[in-house]
């Protein structure tokens, strides 16, 4: 019997960029942008980007946990982010930027903990160095029509964007591999 489809919600800045990096992963059956962290009621892009309603540009991740584990998306999600920069990501900078994990369950806020102590080793640092958050999902918004899948319908847009953002230069730094490196999940869907 398969286990049912699980839901995984993540701010890293610019949420195009992250929906566009986490959907392409196999196991992935969707990826939404949209708002969380706030206490505003349907949000608006507008609202959110004002500052001011603790919301995060956020993606909600929709996947098949008998291809690709919670463990696994984290691992991806943390190398599409600079979880040093809790100040924004790349040239997005301020409040609804910041890096969050938000966590459905205990079982996703243990596992949420433990990928943030494995990059710390990883990275050299201490978990304390790390400025993303990892907190209980209140509730997610979807965004505006025209944030979905913006990347697909806007290719060229989308690219200049996120070259003129730095986003891929400094993930390199960070993570010393190339982005297309940093997508490739593990081979075991429950590792």
């Amino acid at each position: 019997m398969a286990a049912p489809t699980q839901e995984a919600v993540f701010a890293g800045g610019c949420f195009w960029c992250l929906e566009h990096d986490l959907e392409i992963l196999p196991g992935v059956l969707s990826a939404e942008s949209g708002y969380s962290g706030g206490k505003l009621a349907n949000p608006s892009y507008q609202r959110v980007s004002a500052g001011g309603t603790g919301h995060q540009e956020s993606v909600r991740v929709r996947f098949d946990p008998d291809r690709l584990s919670y463990a696994t998306l984290l691992k991806a999600y943390w190398r599409n982010i600079d979880p040093l920069d809790g100040g924004g990501q790349f040239c997005d900078r301020g409040d609804s930027y910041r890096p969050v994990i938000f966590t459905n369950g205990q079982q996703q806020a243990l596992q949420a903990q433990a990928s943030a102590v494995a990059i710390a080793k990883q990275l050299g640092r201490a978990k304390s160095a790390l400025a993303v958050q990892i907190k209980p999902l209140q509730r997610f918004w979807p965004a505006e029509e025209y944030h979905q899948n913006y990347a697909e319908r806007h290719g060229a847009r989308y690219g200049y964007y996120r070259w003129s953002c730095g986003r891929d230069r400094r993930l390199q730094q960070v993570w010393g591999s190339t982005k297309a490196d940093a997508n490739i999940p593990a081979s075991n869907p429950n590792s």
